[in-house]
């Protein structure tokens, strides 16, 4: 055996045992995540545990991969993944096309509402953003130091909210895998708006139709039908509650009326929340309520927290909704639940704007030899 023999050899040693182990810290990061995950699925900390539990898979399994020294295996799986992270660059790099498209569909087949308009919106901002740093990379010479090292934190704050929005995402996929376990004494369906004031919406229908499956399912396991309760108040412009509407509709569809509970109060999410809870500890028939949540599924995360806000220990189940609907109504999601955290955003962005803009700042006055051209002032 020759010296490069041997090298391969104890480097394909070194590898394996690095896969032993690797392999271990990532069962662990695994089940840590699983542990605060089914324990609390509403906590936006397991979209952080999951994402780093899964990148130590990927360099595990890369380990896994060259420890077999097996090189058309090699290629191939390194082809694969080449191929993989080519797609995600072109879809990051023509995401504003992505986006201008589902506005245009949205345009054409929804109503011209801000809410149904936020992809459009986005889509216009990261255009304007491109032609920016178009424009900031081709004059930056003619502005002071101090003042480029101030924009040069813009990049990382983009950065952040990058992150925020794709924990996130990531939390609102492992909300749709919550354990259902059909063993629900209440069923809890979110109101919304009414079509001309007293008809159900197709968005509201299927959030109906999902939670009387999942009660026809609970009985066909030969368990006790729950009672379903259809939170939400009357508009404005609507001529009944929406949980009439909701109960009228269900009982149409062949539901039980003696099952039927109402709570025509509320006029938002944290209020359905509150609401059905009272109406749920006023009833001592059942002294450990099993309860379930209904809406559409980009909405069940947002939900859940509110959920958890109002001491309502209750996860949701989601209905399914049109592919094309879902890019305005996550964008919407994700800004409702980065608002309600918002004072502790906004520490993060200023201190990401301290390090990397202010500090920069002062350091670049500073090897200027804080000469007056290099002040602010």
């Amino acid at each position: 055996m020759n010296s490069s023999e041997l090298v391969s050899r104890s480097s394909q040693i070194v590898l394996q045992q690095v896969a032993i182990y690797g392999g271990l810290a990532t069962i662990l990061l695994f089940a840590l995540f699983l542990y605060f995950w089914l324990k609390e699925p509403r906590r936006l900390i397991n979209g952080i545990l999951f994402t780093v539990f899964f990148v130590a898979f990927l360099a595990e399994l890369a380990v896994m991969i060259f420890s077999t020294a097996n090189i058309p295996f090699i290629v191939i799986m390194g082809t694969i993944f080449v191929l993989l992270m080519l797609a995600l660059a072109a879809v990051s790099l023509f995401a504003w096309a992505l986006l201008l498209w589902n506005a245009w569909i949205v345009w054409r087949r929804e109503s011209h509402t801000l809410a149904n308009m936020l992809t459009l919106l986005l889509g216009l901002f990261l255009i304007g953003l491109w032609v920016v740093n178009l424009f900031m990379a081709s004059h930056s010479k003619f502005l002071p130091d101090w003042v480029n090292a101030l924009l040069s934190g813009l990049p990382m704050i983009g950065a952040y909210l990058g992150l925020c929005s794709f924990n996130f995402l990531v939390n609102l996929i492992l909300y749709q895998f919550v354990p259902k376990r059909y063993r629900a004494n209440y069923l809890i369906v979110l109101g919304a708006g009414l079509i001309d004031g007293n008809q159900v919406s197709r968005l509201l229908g299927a959030r109906i139709d999902r939670a009387i499956r999942f009660a026809n399912k609970q009985i066909a396991k030969g368990r006790p039908a729950p009672k379903i309760i259809f939170s939400g108040g009357q508009g404005p412009d609507e001529k009944l509650s929406e949980a009439q509407a909701m109960a009228d509709y269900a009982i149409a569809h062949g539901w039980d009326p003696e099952l039927v509970v109402l709570e025509d109060k509320s006029r938002n999410t944290l209020e359905n929340m509150k609401f059905s809870k009272a109406i749920i500890d006023a009833d001592h028939s059942v002294s450990k309520p099993n309860v379930r949540f209904f809406s559409n599924n980009y909405h069940t995360f947002r939900a859940g927290i509110y959920a958890r806000m109002a001491g309502l220990p209750a996860n949701g189940v989601g209905a399914a909704t049109r592919m094309y609907f879902l890019p305005n109504a996550i964008i919407r999601e994700f800004v409702a639940v980065f608002l309600m955290n918002k004072k502790r955003h906004m520490i993060w962005i200023l201190i990401i704007f301290l390090l990397f803009s202010v500090l920069l700042a002062g350091f670049s006055v500073y090897s200027n030899g804080w000469s007056a051209s290099a002040l602010p002032f």
